[in-house]
């Protein structure tokens, strides 16, 4: 039987942790939620990868106790207890292992549970690119790393980088991005979306359909792309597709697959994106009329 935490020890624990000195340090989340800890967490659970490439990033990988069954990089994380996903997350085995903190991302089924366990949860959203860029500060200044906004700046310089490697033939190009067969898209207001309008091309699905659509296969052959982006495991039988045979990125040839390592990379909102970036401006290069 689990047993919650009663609240006099936090405050105990508080208070021994402030007389030997350390510093407490505190956090809003994404749900407004303000949170306090005597001293810096040192025991983390993750159930998001890109939260766990967050902390990584930020040079504080050593204090991961365990992670998500998706977290697999830096290879690092592999060795940590896994504690399921989304729909099995081992609530009992996170509980074990006396985490300071749990990570979660808003979708997490959990949290509230986890929290009535007295465990502090932090959810943090990362759709976008500016979501990235307040998540590394949240959880810079959760762990007291400095200047961990360091972090983003290397991501800055490697989308620049890709986007002076597209060339001029390239950008307008009207993209679709498929994110899964059903189909799901990246709009141009996700993190994926707003890489690719850094490098140049156009997106077929607008802001106003949000991040991450469910479009009908109709729509995609009525917007014609002049280029199709999509991982490996979902590009089978793409022509087959009702209509889908007279789409310009097919009967041009304009149609890049990324290999599972690859489009896997290019799903996570986090430190690797500037690494994204780079896959995707190949991609570019490779279609750009000549």
């Amino acid at each position: 039987m689990i047993k919650k935490m009663k609240p006099w020890l936090h405050v105990w624990l508080f208070a021994l942790a402030a007389q030997a000195g350390a510093a407490p340090v505190s956090v809003k989340d994404d749900r407004g939620l303000l949170q306090q800890w005597p001293a810096p967490p040192q025991r983390i659970v993750s159930l998001l990868p890109s939260l766990t490439e967050t902390v990584c990033a930020l040079g504080a990988c050593e204090r991961l106790v365990g992670v998500d069954r998706y977290s697999n990089y830096p290879a690092a994380v592999d060795k940590l207890p896994k504690l399921g996903g989304l729909d099995d997350t081992q609530v009992e085995s996170i509980v074990a292992l006396r985490p300071d903190v749990v990570l979660v991302a808003p979708s997490s089924r959990v949290q509230d549970r986890l929290a009535a366990l007295g465990l502090k949860v932090v959810v943090l959203e990362t759709r976008s690119h500016a979501d990235v860029k307040r998540v590394l500060q949240s959880v810079g200044q959760l762990l007291a790393v400095p200047e961990p906004l360091k972090v983003w700046q290397q991501i800055e310089a490697q989308m620049a980088e890709a986007a002076a490697g597209v060339p001029a033939s390239a950008r307008g190009l009207t993209v679709y991005y498929e994110v899964d067969s059903s189909p799901f898209a990246a709009g141009e207001s996700s993190f994926i979306g707003e890489t690719l309008a850094r490098l140049g091309p156009r997106n077929i699905v607008g802001k106003e359909l949000g991040p991450f659509p469910k479009l009908n296969p109709e729509f995609v052959v009525r917007a014609d792309p002049q280029l199709i982006m999509v991982a490996q495991r979902n590009a089978v039988k793409l022509a087959e597709r009702p209509g889908w045979n007279q789409i310009r990125a097919l009967k041009d040839k304009r149609l890049c697959v990324f290999p599972p390592q690859e489009s896997e990379l290019m799903a996570r909102p986090g430190p690797r994106m500037g690494e994204a970036a780079k896959f995707m401006a190949r991609c570019l290069r490779e279609v750009a009329p000549k």
